[in-house]
């Protein structure tokens, strides 16, 4: 949302979009910012594939700093790139988003820092800042809305992910509320990178009480909700300051466009899945959350990724910095198996989670359709985690069900190896 404080007015920036569009950021005025957030200009990320398989140990005090909480917001949702539209600029960020549309808010809940007071702050990837909503520490606040999930409780900081419905709602209509979860993944996905490259730990909780969070950021929760916290570092001391008041901020809100469009639908599905006591997190958090796969009963291809020597030695900052999407592929080309093998491998290692027990549990299946992977025949597959191999379901030429299935996208036949997740209900 776009908001006016008592000592000024957040500025918003649009889109170039055309129609019934929504602001694309939300800042505060420059008297609120921190000191010193400026865009990250060292890498401090070994190779990416590297970082991607690794985690940072969660046992040792690690701290970050004002930098180091910069390079993860710029690398997750910090704007990489400028094109020139007819209607003006598009700006791209860090992380894919669905119609580029960018409706995941970033905001931190902290306490002291080196280079940052403890206090709520809202980032604003326009000026790679934060702004001031609360000064003091509320990290208490945050631990007992997640009934003192440790993580929490010993992270040093805290980001947290908001949804702005009407953002990506004006065009995708409802559909947006699923939206919030591939637009948050993918953000994620840079995040646990950059902060396991940086030596931080960091978690994805999503057992918490929604309206204590939203209270904390003085939400509208018609407009934007919280989705889920990302404790990052770690202290080893487990005394946390008082709880502190949070009283409504008052802050005005300036509409996203000159009108908006209600979809009670995703109201209702966010309302459904909300948590609203501590004893409620607690009995979903010992929930089991992990279903058995069913036994192989296909020909199996087990996978072999590229040799140390031979994978990229890019960081993950470069990586992040060269990501783009694209509408054409080369249908005359192809991959090799060892390629194939190691997107697959650093793409389902799992993450940390409040939601995955054991570590490295995953909640959905993998289903690939092959096209032009060398040394396996086109068809339809199965990945299978335990095994780490592929389990050929039907064997054929599938590009115009993957057409079909994209939507009658081209770019969903014209792919080597189109993927599937599929979760169990």
């Amino acid at each position: 949302m776009a908001r006016s404080t008592p000592t000024g007015v957040f500025v918003t920036i649009l889109t170039s979009w055309t129609g019934e569009s929504a602001a694309a950021f939300q800042n505060l005025s420059k008297d609120r910012a921190a000191p010193a957030a400026a865009r990250p200009a060292a890498y401090r990320g070994g190779r990416a594939l590297r970082d991607l398989r690794a985690s940072a140990s969660s046992r040792a005090d690690s701290v970050p700093d004002l930098q180091d909480l910069a390079r993860i917001l710029y690398f997750s949702a910090g704007i990489t790139k400028e094109r020139a539209h007819p209607g003006g600029e598009i700006y791209f960020r860090a992380a894919a988003c669905t119609g580029a549309l960018y409706e995941i808010e970033l905001y931190v809940v902290t306490g002291d820092l080196a280079g940052l007071d403890a206090g709520v702050y809202h980032f604003n990837p326009a000026e790679v800042s934060l702004r001031l909503l609360r000064k003091g520490d509320f990290r208490r606040n945050l631990a007992q809305a997640t009934a003192m999930e440790p993580a929490v409780a010993h992270a040093p900081a805290t980001i947290i992910c908001t949804g702005t419905y009407w953002r990506n709602a004006w065009k995708y209509q409802a559909r947006t509320y699923r939206h919030f979860g591939w637009d948050n993944g993918t953000l994620l996905a840079n995040m646990l990178a950059v902060s396991a490259a940086s030596g931080l730990p960091a978690e994805i909780v999503l057992g918490f009480v929604d309206a204590g969070v939203n209270r904390l950021l003085d939400l509208d929760t018609r407009r934007e909700v919280s989705l889920c916290l990302v404790p990052i570092g770690r202290t080893s001391e487990s005394s946390l300051p008082a709880r502190r008041e949070a009283p409504a901020l008052g802050l005005e809100t300036i509409p996203l466009s000159e009108r908006e469009v209600g979809y009670p639908a995703m109201l209702e599905m966010h309302d459904a899945s909300s948590l609203e006591s501590e004893e409620e997190v607690t009995q979903w958090r010992g929930k089991q959350q992990v279903f058995p796969s069913s036994a192989p009963a296909g020909e199996a291809v087990r996978f072999q990724r590229l040799p140390e020597e031979e994978q990229p030695k890019d960081t993950i900052e470069q990586v992040i910095l060269r990501r783009g999407s694209t509408r054409a592929f080369d249908k005359t080309a192809s991959i090799t198996l060892e390629q194939l093998s190691t997107i697959v491998d650093c793409a389902t290692r799992g993450l940390p989670a409040d939601f995955l027990e054991p570590p490295g549990a995953q909640l959905n299946d993998l289903y690939l359709i092959v096209h032009a992977v060398q040394g396996l025949k086109p068809g339809a597959y199965l990945f299978r985690r335990e095994q780490n191999s592929l389990e050929l379901l039907k064997a054929g030429e599938f590009r115009a069900e993957a057409h079909h299935l994209g939507l009658e996208q081209g770019a969903a036949g014209g792919r080597l190896c189109g993927h599937l997740l599929f979760s169990p209900i």
